[in-house]
C-alpha cells in the first residue's frame, strides 16, 4: 500500500528496539493508522509478544499522529508521554510473530493543557478481527515549555 508518509523514524523518535510500529498508513486532523509486523526482541516470548504490550503499540501510534501533525504544520516536535489507559480490552492472550497488525487512533480530546485521550484498536491487518482496544491518555508538553514534565524526569526532582 503506497502512500506519501516518509520512514516512521520521521514521525517518531524511538530508537534501539523501542521503536515497535514500522510505517504510517493514514493520518489527518482526526486519527491515524500504523502498521507493524509482530517480531522477536525486548518483549517477545515463546507465545509471541504478550496483549499489555499494545498499549505501547497504541502510545507509539499516537505520537506518530502528532509529529505527522507537527509535520504538516512545520512545527517542532515536543516530548510526549503515555499517562495511563482506560478500559483495555484484548481479545488475545499474545500477538503471535510474523502477524501483521494495523493500529487505529482517534482523538477524542486533545486539550489546551497538552492533555489528550484517544480511542484505540488494534486489529489483525490481514483478517480485520479485533484483537483489542482501549481508551489511551496522553500529554504532550507545550511549546516553549523546557521545565515541564520532561525537565522534572530528567533531574529526578
Amino acid at each position: 500500500m503506497p502512500n506519501d508518509f516518509q520512514t516512521i523514524d520521521h514521525y517518531l523518535p524511538h530508537r534501539r528496539g523501542m521503536l515497535l510500529v514500522d510505517r504510517l498508513l493514514a493520518a489527518d486532523e482526526e486519527g491515524a493508522t500504523c502498521e507493524l509486523t509482530v517480531r522477536d526482541g525486548l518483549f517477545a516470548h515463546e507465545d509471541g509478544v504478550p496483549a499489555w504490550v499494545g498499549i505501547e503499540y497504541m502510545a507509539q501510534t499516537v505520537a506518530t499522529w502528532a509529529g505527522a501533525g507537527h509535520a504538516r504544520r512545520g512545527t517542532r516536535q515536543r516530548p510526549g508521554f503515555l499517562l495511563g489507559s482506560r478500559r483495555y480490552t484484548a481479545h488475545v492472550g499474545a500477538f503471535a510473530l510474523g502477524t501483521r497488525l494495523r493500529v487505529t487512533v482517534r482523538c477524542e480530546l486533545l486539550g489546551d493543557n497538552g492533555l489528550g485521550m484517544f480511542d484505540c484498536r488494534i486489529q489483525d491487518a490481514d483478517t480485520e478481527a479485533l484483537l483489542a482496544q482501549a481508551r489511551v491518555s496522553v500529554y504532550e508538553q507545550a511549546e516553549g515549555k523546557d521545565t515541564d514534565l520532561l525537565a522534572l524526569l530528567q533531574t529526578g526532582a
